[in-house]
């Protein structure tokens, strides 16, 4: 017999984001954007059953990089969900451009994720390892030339990011999700003398 959960707010979600990320593509990948936040509520799924956390993954791009706003999440998704999407999401530096600011916004995220709640964190994570996956991908393929691909072209700044993320977010080490985002940090940014 089969067991039913109590999906309604997931559902929605997803209908949202889908709607929300439509006719854009991830990053020059040549796939629909929302191929991104479906494998980050995927591995949250790994972590969790709790629906506003699996909401949030799915939705944790959308203020960051569509028209949605703040308010309308929290009308629509409440507060919990709201929140752990705000958590997640990118703050612009005033006076610099967005690439000026890399360094910054990286750093703030690092320090947050770092303050934040366990189940934040969960959201989080579930978005760093779809990137770090991504990436890995593309580094088995292209080598050091994947820094081309990225605003911030040298590896170094991209090493010390995620290698941020992974402390701020080690208090999910007992999870499969954060033992694969490890494992792909270090083939992609290997440890001297490793």
């Amino acid at each position: 017999m089969k067991k039913y959960i109590d999906s309604t707010l997931l559902d929605r979600a997803i209908c949202f984001a889908v709607k929300a990320h439509a006719n854009t593509e991830r990053r020059e990948k040549g796939f629909p954007y929302i191929v991104h936040p479906l494998e980050a509520v995927a591995i949250v799924a790994t972590m969790t059953n709790d629906q506003e956390l699996l909401a949030a993954a799915v939705l944790h791009d959308t203020v960051e990089d569509t028209d949605t706003t703040v308010e309308e999440l929290r009308a629509l998704f409440g507060e919990r969900v709201a929140d752990l999407v705000v958590i997640e999401s990118d703050v612009e530096v005033e006076g610099m451009t967005h690439d000026e600011s890399w360094q910054i916004r990286k750093q703030a995220a690092i320090d947050r994720l770092a303050a934040a709640s366990r189940e934040a964190k969960m959201v989080a994570l579930g978005d760093k390892l779809s990137n770090m996956r991504a990436i890995a991908r593309d580094y088995a393929e292209m080598g050091e030339a994947v820094w081309q691909k990225f605003a911030v072209k040298e590896k170094a700044p991209h090493a010390w990011h995620y290698r941020g993320l992974a402390a701020s977010l080690s208090e999910l080490k007992d999870t499969f999700a954060y033992q694969e985002f490890v494992t792909l940090l270090n083939k992609v940014f290997p440890l001297k003398g490793s």
